[in-house]
């Protein structure tokens, strides 16, 4: 409960290659307005060149993904845990903390 309430009262951090995948998404219309307002609400967290340069070692050493790297090296620059039901994309980054928030207690 205390991380609910946490994730409730603070404005939500998103890269902004979420951003891209989210609102690229097919969806009804209620539920793009939905989405919409989501990330209007929340910080986008730009390409920064230290992003990229973590991105860069990110893909060296584990071979991934270009989008999940970016989501990863975002959250490194920032310190902070990814929120993803996709924790396949992730485990094997060790510099990452994610956590399944169909799950909760599964923090890695």
């Amino acid at each position: 409960m205390n991380f609910i309430s946490r994730v409730v009262d603070e404005i939500p951090k998103v890269s902004v290659i979420t951003k891209i995948e989210v609102l690229g998404f097919n969806t009804t219309d209620a539920n793009q307005t939905l989405l919409i307002n989501f990330m209007n609400d929340a910080t986008i967290l730009e390409l920064t060149n230290n992003v990229v340069e973590i991105c860069i070692e990110l893909r060296k050493k584990y071979k991934i993904k270009l989008p999940d790297a970016i989501i990863a090296a975002t959250a490194i620059a920032y310190d902070l845990i990814i929120i993803t039901r996709n924790l396949s994309d992730f485990n094997k980054i060790a510099e990452v903390k994610t956590i399944n928030p169909h799950s909760f207690g599964n923090l890695k």
